[in-house]
């Protein structure tokens, strides 16, 4: 009787499998051989068996059926079939008589209803052990889940805890991400420029490969690190300490939606375009040459504005004005920077109050999550793409809730060093005015407007004629 030797491994990884392709393939050939076995073909293929569908075991039975051969020799039983089909497949060829003798090194068969009725025990069991691994490892996924970790691979900057089974941070490489999301919020960098930094930092995948462009981007767009996980289509708070702030995260992929969107080329560079605002409609305000000189007027793009031009010139001399009124002497400065550190002593008690308050503000938005999780379970009336858009709305209101407290306790009285840098600007606005650089004028308004802000979460705003600037 002529044989076929079939040999199969799955696809997960090779040491996880009782036997190699290639060890499997050794030992049934030596079976063969001592048991006088006519071999007419040697057949493999690195696929699962728990599905249906395997190209070369269709193949092989189809070959069986055209009389090439009338038995099989394989290392198990299992190494056939894991599945219900493909076990009946088997079954039904032997009880037609298109398969004549299975041989198994591991497993007694012989064609005869008590021979059958063993082989369709071990499909079983096998179909069983696949069945049974499959709800071991959903039941696993389910408990790290409801732990809020990760269960899988640890992304780049993480380290996957055998001994915890939690995910931590690779102090080295997270770094390194947290770069990579930096140096692209700005605007400045795109997706190749990361790769290439992560390339001449040394940093690449876990099996030693250069990282590709859509790596990259599948990791600027990973809200693992900033604190959550998508698993199956929902989000998750992970336990795992963040890389990143969600503020960072959201100014990443505004700056990635924003790419490919072509942008009008400038004809001209203004020093003070984009800049300002129109005082009277609060257009924005545009610049042109004219005759050698450069303009500065409304864009009357909300309604009819009568608001003139002004030159550069004279624009520049009202800024100068703007500058000499913030301007302070050296003496008030060192009263300034004292009477900060007196504020800065007097309101340490109101920041446990103000952190009290975030994490009052925490505990409700985890109040939502239950009652929306609630509402979801018991049928009432939430679709489940409304469930997960809400729970994906209330995790990053958390998100943002946490990084506030984060940073208040890392920074403390975040609003003392803006205004202490304030301070100083202002008393070096003389050595401003002496220059004259338009560049520099621009950016001591923008500086000054802009750390006011912060200081005070209100807005330094300053008419010159009657444009508003608006520190971007």
């Amino acid at each position: 009787m002529k044989y076929f030797i079939y040999i199969r491994k799955s696809t997960e990884s090779e040491d996880r499998q009782v036997m190699s392709l290639e060890s499997q393939l050794s030992e049934l050939r030596e079976f063969a051989a001592k048991e006088k076995l006519e071999i007419v073909a040697s057949l493999s293929e690195a696929q699962t068996a728990k599905e249906p569908g395997r190209k070369i075991f269709a193949e092989m039975l189809d070959r069986i059926c055209a009389g090439e051969a009338g038995g099989i020799l394989a290392w198990h039983p299992d190494r056939l079939a894991r599945n219900s089909i493909d076990g009946g497949k088997i079954i039904y060829l032997l009880d037609t008589g298109k398969i004549l003798d299975l041989k198994f090194p591991t497993f007694w068969f012989d064609s005869t209803p008590q021979g059958k009725f063993m082989l369709n025990i071990a499909f079983g069991q096998s179909k069983y052990y696949v069945d049974n691994l499959s709800e071991n490892i959903k039941r696993g996924h389910r408990q790290k889940l409801r732990k809020g970790i990760w269960p899988g691979f640890a992304p780049l900057g993480y380290l996957n805890n055998s001994k915890t089974k939690s995910i931590d941070l690779d102090k080295e490489k997270s770094a390194l991400v947290r770069k990579c999301f930096e140096l692209y919020a700005t605007g400045d960098n795109t997706l190749k420029n990361i790769k290439q930094f992560l390339a001449d930092t040394g940093l690449d995948s876990y099996k030693g490969n250069v990282l590709s462009t859509s790596c990259v981007q599948r990791m600027l767009k990973n809200p693992f690190y900033y604190g959550t996980f998508r698993f199956n289509g929902e989000l998750y708070e992970g336990s795992h300490e963040p890389i990143i702030s969600k503020k960072l995260f959201d100014d990443v992929q505004q700056v990635m939606n924003n790419r490919g969107k072509k942008k009008r080329k400038r004809k001209h560079e203004f020093a003070f375009s984009g800049f300002m605002k129109c005082g009277k409609c609060g257009c924005l305000i545009t610049a042109e040459t004219q005759k050698g000189h450069i303009y500065y007027r409304c864009t009357k793009k909300k309604q009819t504005c009568d608001e003139k031009y002004l030159r550069e010139e004279a624009l520049v001399e009202q800024m100068k004005s703007v500058i000499q009124k913030v301007s302070i002497p050296d003496d008030w400065r060192d009263n300034m920077l004292a009477e900060l550190d007196r504020e800065k002593a007097s309101i340490q008690n109101e920041g446990v109050s103000f952190v009290q308050n975030l994490k009052s503000q925490k505990v409700e938005v985890e109040q939502k999550i239950d009652r929306l999780l609630d509402i979801y379970i018991e049928g009432k009336g939430i679709s489940p793409d409304e469930y997960q858009a809400k729970k994906a709305k209330l995790l990053g209101e958390k998100a943002d809730i946490d990084q506030e407290i984060r940073d208040f306790e890392q920074k403390g009285n975040n609003w003392l060093e803006p205004m202490r840098e304030v301070i100083l600007l202002s008393s070096q606005a003389k050595i401003l005015l002496s220059q004259g650089d338009k560049t520099q004028i621009r950016a001591f308004l923008k500086n000054v407007g802009s750390n006011f802000m912060k200081a005070r979460s209100g807005l330094f705003l300053k008419k010159i004629k009657k444009f508003v600037i608006i520190p971007l």
